[in-house]
């Protein structure tokens, strides 16, 4: 084996790679309407149809600089039962951006369920048999989430042209991972291009004490509790909580731990 494996693969294709990741990547507004349709190309020459919701928690559409419907103007959904852009429940009640809250890695899927690197028993938990025997467009998609700064969840699908397609394991296997990199590119780039307001103080570094405080505060504990598994005294456990929220510019204890999740500071609470 090579020491570095990347000196083997051709030069054409390191080309061609650079070129498609440069194509999705946006730095203004203005660049959203050609790297959208860059990646809808990329999906496009992969048989596949992109769909993008860049924040499964919000309503907004992903628009352009102008203000028009990417998902309608660019990737195309506009035909009879394909505008599933139009039902803003559909991240509560789809099982698809459902399943991005419990992966980060990209996955496939069919009425068998989701299929993955590993098996992941939360997405084993979700029956996706319904969904694709009465409401889905297709048989069959790969997804894939992307993970935000800040708690925001982003899922895209590329869903088979060939809509009777029910297995990609094989496709999956070949390129759900260089999908993964130009929609991580594509979707981040669109996020802070369009991110008005800043809710979250800059270099924010809570202390240990305080990060522990806030862990066991967000698992339910109370103060009292808390002040005996940590060995400190009431008035401590205080005050280390109301000093995480000067830092965090909180209002109140449920935004200290709100925001202090966002940044990581609590980690897995399960």
């Amino acid at each position: 084996m090579a020491e570095n494996f990347v000196a083997e693969i051709p030069d054409v294709s390191k080309a061609t790679f650079r070129r498609n990741v440069d194509s999705v990547t946006i730095t203004n507004a203005a660049e959203i309407r050609p790297a959208a349709e860059a990646i809808h190309q990329i999906a496009q020459s992969y048989g596949f149809r992109i769909a993008v919701s860049a924040d499964i928690s919000s309503k907004a559409h992903l628009v352009d600089a102008e203000g028009e419907l990417i998902n309608k103007d660019i990737f195309g959904w506009v035909a009879e039962g394909e505008r599933w852009w139009e039902d803003t429940r559909l991240a509560l009640s789809s099982p698809l951006p459902r399943a991005c809250r419990y992966e980060s890695e990209p996955i496939w899927c069919n009425a068998d369920g989701f299929h993955g690197h590993w098996q992941n028993e939360y997405l084993d938990e979700i029956d996706l048999k319904e969904f694709y025997d009465t409401g889905a467009t297709a048989k069959s998609a790969i997804l894939i989430p992307v993970h935000l700064p800040f708690g925001q969840i982003a899922a895209v699908s590329f869903t088979p042209k060939d809509y009777e397609v029910t297995d990609l394991s094989e496709p999956y296997r070949l390129y759900s991972d260089f999908l993964a990199i130009v929609t991580s590119r594509f979707v981040t780039g669109y996020v802070l291009a369009m991110r008005k307001k800043h809710r979250m103080p800059a270099n924010c570094i809570l202390s240990k004490r305080e990060a522990e405080c806030l862990h066991w505060a967000a698992i339910g504990k109370t103060d009292k509790e808390i002040s005996m598994i940590l060995s400190l005294s009431h008035a401590t456990i205080r005050y280390h909580v109301n000093r995480a929220g000067q830092k965090l510019n909180s209002v109140n204890r449920g935004q200290t731990i709100f925001k202090a999740g966002q940044l990581g500071y609590l980690g897995a609470t399960d």
